[in-house]
């Protein structure tokens, strides 16, 4: 894997964007949360929001790395199936956000690949 690919800043990055994003925009992120979850939405939402900053934090310190980056690779599968909700939801819509919708979920994979990598180099030289 290129080193960039595998930069824990970049993920870092990528997990406080995606926090950053569910704050930014809540009412997209609250549809995607799968119906058959207790409670509010955007109380899934907040809380994702919130695990995504902690996630980021916990992956650009060195000393908490490891154990943050497998965490994150297990929070994108935690949230695999709001893409697939979103997916679901989204089938009607026009081509291009149904396309948009169906290509987020092979995206989940790099995402989990990517995030186990960084926790694997976490404290090699």
């Amino acid at each position: 894997m290129p080193q960039n690919i595998s930069s824990p800043k970049l993920l870092a990055g990528l997990l406080a964007g995606a926090g950053l994003a569910h704050l930014a925009a809540p009412r997209v992120f609250d549809a995607m949360v799968p119906r058959v979850l207790p409670g509010p939405a955007r109380t899934w939402t907040q809380a994702s929001a919130a695990v995504e900053f902690a996630l980021a934090a916990g992956v650009a310190w060195p000393r908490t790395r490891r154990i943050a980056a497998k965490s994150a690779a297990a929070f994108f599968v935690g949230v695999f199936p709001g893409n697939v909700q979103m997916a679901l939801d989204w089938r009607t819509k026009p081509a291009p956000l149904r396309n948009a919708a169906l290509a987020r979920l092979p995206l989940q994979a790099p995402l989990v690949l990517w995030a186990h990598q960084v926790g694997k180099k976490a404290g090699q030289p």
